[in-house]
């Protein structure tokens, strides 16, 4: 019998979240294990291990008898989950305020700064990466290994929504002003204005995914 290597089913799973990420792997979306496994070219094995890997992540749901289909995300689950993300990451920025050394704040300067260039140059998928390392180094400085893995796994069912919300109008600079908001109150050692700022930020992002919503219902019914 042959061995799978541990890393593989990892190294797959990861392959298909990127591939769910990016849209390639659309919500709704049957996947085929012969097809998918034929196509990376591995056997059966750690593509079942990888799918079980992405469902328990919420990515993908898990039909007796029909298969393995990319999860969509409702507006009832966008309703739950960004309340939830808003306390946790408002949290974080909470004991970021507190931990952060004069150093973290520069490094996290130069992140804003970047962050306002794809802002004016109207870069959303750069403005999106900027905006995902600020709050990931935000994550980081709270030093809190259970708020980190919670909102991890939080963030991995609404990241294509977090993006999405971006391409409302007014949204990026918008973004940008919430976040110069957690910024300056971090710089202030104002570790409740930052967690106020924070769950703002986050709070903003679930109102302009309305708006998106809202918007493409009123066009398709004209």
């Amino acid at each position: 019998m042959r061995l799978v290597p541990n890393s593989l089913h990892d190294e797959v799973a990861a392959t298909l979240r990127d591939r769910i990420f990016s849209g390639e792997l659309a919500p709704g979306a049957f996947l085929d294990e012969v097809a998918l496994a034929e196509g990376m070219k591995i056997s059966r094995t750690p593509l079942r291990e990888a799918l079980k890997v992405l469902t328990a992540e919420g990515l993908v749901r898990h039909e007796p008898r029909r298969g393995c289909f990319v999860n969509q995300v409702t507006e009832q689950d966008l309703d739950d989950i960004f309340p939830v993300i808003a306390l946790l990451e408002g949290r974080c920025a909470f004991e970021a305020a507190g931990n952060a050394s004069d150093a973290d704040l520069q490094a996290l300067e130069a992140l804003h700064d970047q962050l306002a260039q794809h802002a004016k140059a109207q870069h959303i998928n750069a403005y999106y990466d900027a905006n995902f390392a600020i709050h990931e180094a935000i994550i980081v400085l709270a030093n809190n290994r259970w708020l980190a893995q919670v909102i991890g796994d939080l963030r991995k069912i609404v990241k294509l929504a977090r993006l999405q919300q971006l391409h409302a109008p007014g949204r990026l600079g918008q973004s940008l002003s919430e976040h110069m908001a957690v910024f300056a109150a971090l710089k202030a050692r104002d570790a409740e204005g930052a967690e106020a700022a924070m769950r703002t930020h986050l709070t903003r992002q679930r109102t302009a995914l309305r708006e998106l919503a809202r918007n493409q219902k009123s066009r398709l019914s004209v």
